[in-house]
């Protein structure tokens, strides 16, 4: 009889589904632990990213994937990428029952070896240690693209925006966004001379050499491929496109300006 009973009870263990998996905040992973972001939070941060329907929005380290569904639910294409395989396939069950899994997709990965390219935009809520790791990842993206963080800055940046999500925040209420800047550290030759600038992502320094004077350039800002500087009483503005800058200066003279990449 007892064995009877005891194979029955094998039986219909087997018979019964297995209970779906349900994160816990607090849920250790390979190099964070998992804490959701309050959802009014999730909005704060689409809403400085700008997040529209043009947009390809991929969040690394993932988790119950909130950022990308709420994302695609703006119209945008959204990628999550999670090492914890239970939590890409809640994920996936989230993003079918809000009916965004045409734009919401999810993957089983590294973080550190996802390729992040295409991304217009990153959603992400991660350790200081992890984002410094990713940081030339980050100043390889596309000038432009933005970078919107949970929590914690990325070291040795400014942000060009700090939000705090109002209502039902008791935690993890403030976001931080970057604008990727375009690559102009080097020498660059202009009809009047040499502009030599150094970069510490969007802080720019450096001097212009023209007619045997080195001036040294102020107010120097740079957002994306947008530039612009003072040297001596000329005020320069312009866009930045690989390794050319145009656009307009004023001042002392006005007129149009150009420059192109030495080194």
């Amino acid at each position: 009889m007892r064995r009877i009973i005891a194979v029955w009870a094998l039986l219909c263990a087997a018979a019964s589904p297995a209970a779906e998996f349900e994160p816990y905040s607090g849920q250790p992973g390979k190099d964070v632990i998992w804490v959701p972001t309050p959802y009014v939070l999730v909005e704060k941060m689409l809403d400085m990213a700008r997040v529209t329907r043009e947009d390809y929005v991929i969040d690394l380290g993932s988790g119950d994937g909130r950022n990308v569904i709420g994302a695609a639910k703006r119209g945008a294409q959204a990628l999550g990428v999670e090492y914890n395989a239970d939590m890409v396939e809640l994920s996936r069950r989230i993003a079918a029952k809000e009916g965004v899994a045409d734009r919401a997709k999810f993957v089983h990965g590294d973080m550190f070896e996802a390729d992040i390219s295409r991304a217009t935009v990153l959603a992400l809520f991660l350790l200081p240690d992890n984002m410094r790791k990713l940081k030339q990842k980050f100043l390889g993206l596309r000038p432009g693209a933005r970078i919107v963080t949970n929590g914690y800055e990325i070291d040795g940046w400014e942000a060009d925006e700090v939000g705090k999500a109002q209502g039902d925040c008791v935690s993890w209420c403030t976001a931080y966004l970057y604008i990727v800047p375009a690559n102009v550290a080097g020498t660059w030759q202009l009809p009047e001379g040499d502009l030599r600038l150094e970069q510490n992502f969007r802080s720019l320094s450096g001097t212009l050499s023209t007619g045997g004077r080195t001036i040294p350039i102020a107010d120097a800002r740079l957002s994306g491929e947008r530039i612009s500087f003072t040297a001596g009483m000329a005020r320069y503005e312009g866009r930045v496109s690989g390794n050319a800058m145009k656009g307009t200066v004023s001042g002392r003279s006005a007129g149009r300006w150009r420059a192109a990449r030495r080194s």
